[in-house]
C-alpha cells in the first residue's frame, strides 16, 4: 500500500511541475511580444487599413507613417471597444519611417518597408491592408531662393553702402546658386555686409540667411565696380613743348574701371613732352612741369655770395654750364681758378655749396 500511495504522489508531483512549466513558457512568450509596448492595445481583435499616397511634403525632418497614409481600423472589429481601436490607429501613426537630412531630399517608401515597420512595432502583416500607391515619394517643404533674387538684394545693398564715394555702376561677375532652405521656421532673414575684396575695382556681399535667430546657410555676390572720373581731352593738335591750358584742352567727366586719384586736378600749366593729337586723353605719361627760364648762361660771369648773420663774402665767378632758379651748377673761381658747385638763386647770383 504505501509503496502505490508514493509512487501515486511522484506522478502528481511530476504533472505540476510540467503544467507550472508551461504556463511559465506562454506567459513569457506574451510579455515579450516584439514592438508591442506595456498597456498597449492588443492587435488581435483589429485589423488595419491603410492608404499610401503617392507624393508628400512633411514639415520636420523626421518621417511618420500618419504623414504618408491614411489609416482607418475595420469598423465592425471596432464595436465595444472604441478606446483600444483608438489607441492603435494613434500608434500605428507616429511609427517612424526615417528622416530627411538635406532640404529638397526625396526619400522613396515602399509597400514592404512599410510592412517591415508595422511588425517591428508588433502589428504583423497579417492584420494590414495596404492600398493605393505602390511607392511614396516623400519630399521636406522647402523654399528657393533663387539667385536672381540674392544678387538683387546684394546689388541694393550696395546702392546704400557703396565701398567709395565715386562709384557709379556695378556688375555681378559671380553669381551664387539658388538657396534652399527648410521651413521648420517662419522667421527667415536675410543678412547682406560687405567683405573686403583683394581686387581694387571689386566688391563683395555675403548674404547671410538667419531662421529662428541661428545662421543655416550664406552666399556670395561679387561685382565689378565702375567709378566717376574727369579726364583732359585735347580740342587740338598739341605741339610738343607746349602749355596745356583751357584754349587747347577740355575737362570731361567718364566712366573708369578705376577710382581716380584723390589729388586729381587739370593739367592746365603744365608743358607737353611730345605731340598730341586733337581728341586724344591726356595720360600722366604725356606732360610734365614747365621747366624755368634759364637765368646762367654758359661762360657767364656770376657773382658768387655767401651770406650769414653779419657775414657777407661775395666772389665773381665763371658759370660752366647754363642754370635754372634752384638747380646746381659748376662755376670757376676766378681769383682762385678752383671749381666749386653752386646753387642759383632767382636774382642771378649763385652761392657756393658748403
Amino acid at each position: 500500500m504505501n509503496r502505490r500511495k508514493s509512487t501515486r504522489a511522484k506522478k502528481h508531483k511530476n504533472v505540476r511541475i510540467f503544467v507550472t512549466c508551461v504556463l511559465m513558457t506562454v506567459g513569457a512568450g506574451l510579455r515579450v511580444c516584439p514592438g508591442q509596448p506595456h498597456g498597449a492595445a492588443p492587435t488581435k481583435d483589429f485589423t488595419l487599413q491603410l492608404y499610401l499616397l503617392r507624393e508628400v511634403e512633411i514639415g520636420d525632418d523626421t518621417i511618420r507613417l500618419g504623414q504618408v497614409s491614411i489609416i482607418r481600423g475595420n469598423p465592425a472589429e471596432g464595436k465595444g471597444n472604441h478606446t483600444g481601436l483608438h489607441l492603435l490607429l494613434a500608434r500605428a501613426s507616429k511609427i517612424a519611417l526615417g528622416r530627411i537630412s538635406l532640404p529638397g531630399q526625396e526619400i522613396v517608401i515602399d509597400r514592404p518597408m512599410v510592412l517591415s515597420r508595422l511588425a517591428c512595432n508588433g502589428i504583423p502583416a497579417s492584420k494590414v491592408t495596404l492600398t493605393g500607391a505602390e511607392k511614396i515619394t516623400v519630399k521636406r517643404k522647402h523654399q528657393i531662393i533663387k539667385s536672381g533674387e540674392l544678387v538683387e538684394l546684394a546689388s541694393a545693398f550696395l546702392k546704400k553702402n557703396p565701398p567709395h564715394r565715386s562709384v557709379c555702376q556695378w556688375e555681378p561677375i559671380r553669381t551664387p546658386k539658388d538657396l534652399t532652405i527648410s521651413e521648420e521656421g517662419k522667421d527667415i532673414k536675410l543678412s547682406p555686409r560687405s567683405v573686403k575684396s583683394i581686387a581694387r575695382n571689386q566688391a563683395k556681399v555675403r548674404i547671410a540667411v538667419m531662421q529662428n535667430g541661428k545662421q543655416t546657410g550664406e552666399r556670395e555676390v561679387t561685382f565689378r565696380l565702375k567709378y566717376n572720373c574727369r579726364r583732359a581731352v585735347a580740342l587740338v593738335d598739341i605741339p610738343t613743348g607746349a602749355v596745356i591750358s583751357s584754349n587747347n584742352v577740355e575737362i570731361e567727366s567718364s566712366v573708369s574701371n578705376q577710382p581716380q586719384p584723390a589729388n586729381w586736378k587739370p593739367p592746365y600749366g603744365l608743358i607737353t613732352k611730345r605731340r598730341v593729337p586733337a581728341k586724344t586723353v591726356l595720360g600722366p605719361h604725356m606732360f610734365g612741369p614747365a621747366k624755368p627760364a634759364v637765368i646762367v648762361g654758359r661762360n657767364q660771369n656770376v657773382v658768387m655770395r655767401i651770406k650769414r648773420p653779419l657775414l657777407l663774402v661775395t666772389a665773381i665767378g665763371k658759370a660752366m654750364q647754363e642754370g635754372r632758379t634752384g638747380e646746381y651748377i659748376k662755376v670757376r673761381n676766378l681769383n682762385s681758378q678752383r671749381i666749386i658747385l653752386v646753387r642759383v638763386n632767382e636774382d642771378g647770383t649763385v652761392e657756393p655749396v658748403i
